[in-house]
């Protein structure tokens, strides 16, 4: 188990991408959030098993994300728990 923490810039608020992230991280069985940064970039928070947050991390590069993606940062991080679902913030 671990969390995943992405940082996702481009063209992706106001175009239902965190609405898409939170679909694809629970079709994953996959908890945290998505979140609309004041830069205009969006954090994405994922805890689970790591083949299936690394599955996430591919989608959010993937050229089938709403908007325009042109990077994605990522951390890997220890599980912190206490999370249930998937919520946009």
């Amino acid at each position: 188990m671990v969390r995943l923490t992405a940082w996702v810039r481009g063209r992706v608020q106001g175009v239902g991408f965190r609405w898409w992230t939170r679909a694809r991280a629970l079709e994953l069985g996959l908890a945290g959030w998505a979140l609309n940064l004041a830069d205009g970039r969006v954090e994405v928070v994922a805890e689970g098993p790591r083949e299936a947050c690394e599955r996430l991390l591919e989608r959010l590069r993937s050229p089938d994300t709403p908007g325009h993606v042109l990077g994605v940062s990522e951390r890997w991080s220890d599980v912190k728990g206490g999370l249930e679902g998937f919520v946009e913030r």
